[in-house]
Order: structure tokens, then sequence, then C-alpha cells
């Protein structure tokens, strides 16, 4: 396996001379950095859509709010019976 440091250092060493390069005061994310936050806003957006589509196909059998205390009156009534 070959060793990632050297390889890593190499790799600073290309990139040293570019940043020297770059005027400090004038860095900015520029089109590139628009264009990646504009493409993940979008696929947010459309990731939103589809589960609220998703969320609104979904049908689970819900229990009406007077079966439940029905029941545990008919429970409570038969224990005094039995």
């Amino acid at each position: 396996m070959p060793d990632m440091s050297a390889s890593a250092s190499l790799a600073l060493t290309h990139l040293v001379p570019l940043a020297k390069e770059l005027d400090e005061d004038k860095v900015t994310p520029g089109v590139l950095g628009f264009i990646v936050f504009a493409v993940m806003a979008l696929a947010v957006w459309a990731l939103m859509k589809s589960m609220n589509r998703h969320m609104g196909r979904v049908d689970f059998p819900e229990e009406s709010e007077g079966t439940g205390t029905e029941k545990a009156e008919a429970a409570g009534a038969a224990e005094k019976q039995g």
C-alpha cells in the first residue's frame, strides 16, 4: 500500500503556488459555487415535493376516539361481573 503522507505532501506542494496567485481580499465562491448551491437547492425542493406526494398517499386505519374508551369500559364491566 502506498504511503499516503507522501502523496498528500506532493499534492500540497503543487497547490501552494496556486494559492499564492489568488488575491486574499478578492476570494469569492464564484459561478461554480452558485451553480453548486442552485443544484442543491433544486434537489432539496424536488425531494420535499416528492415527500409531500408520498405522504399524501399513505393511508392507515385509525380507530375512532370512542372505540378505545368503549373497549376499556367493556373490560371494566366484565371484570366487575366475573
